[in-house]
């Protein structure tokens, strides 16, 4: 019952998260980028920042503990474009829950954010991908017997299940 409990209190958590972000930036990203090892300093000096809040600063937070996560969430504009960026990102393998890993997600979709590009390193299986390819991944398996749908769903946050049809 504990968990359903806390399940229960997510939209309040996000509005708290919000409310701290709010003390630091009134800019209205269209645009959300979670950045994952390798890009982050290449994109980050690209963008003009408008505001940088450390992770740590903001309620529910994770804080990540891999190298080059730095932890920062970036406000500002990328080519004309309204975005915020996770410097740095958490990881199951972490210790962290599925609701935590997915928790910043949920406060960018709450601050208007309606296209996420998500970077990582990924191995393939393609002998002629080479280290530093840019690789569209249109789908996945989930091979780690875990989702982060599980639990009540709170029809504030929308639908559970994103059509995946296109």
């Amino acid at each position: 019952m504990a968990k359903v409990f806390e399940e229960r209190q997510l939209t309040e958590k996000i509005e708290e998260a919000i409310s701290v972000i709010r003390k630091h930036t009134s800019l209205k990203p269209s645009i959300g980028i979670i950045l994952g090892t390798g890009l982050a300093a290449t994109l980050i000096n690209k963008i003009k920042v408008d505001a940088t809040i450390k992770y740590s600063d903001i309620p529910h937070f994770p804080t990540p503990t891999v190298a080059f996560h730095s932890g920062n969430l970036v406000f500002g504009e990328l080519a004309g474009k309204k975005v915020v960026v996770m410097d740095g990102r958490f990881h199951y393998y972490e210790g962290f829950t599925l609701g935590e890993i997915t928790f910043p997600v949920r406060v960018m979709k709450r601050l208007g954010v309606k296209i996420m590009i998500v970077t990582n390193a990924a191995g393939g299986l393609n002998k002629n991908f080479r280290k530093s390819d840019v690789v569209a991944i249109e789908d996945h398996i989930n091979f780690m017997g875990v989702n982060p749908v599980v639990g009540p769903h709170e029809d504030k946050l929308g639908p559970r299940f994103v059509d995946m049809c296109e």
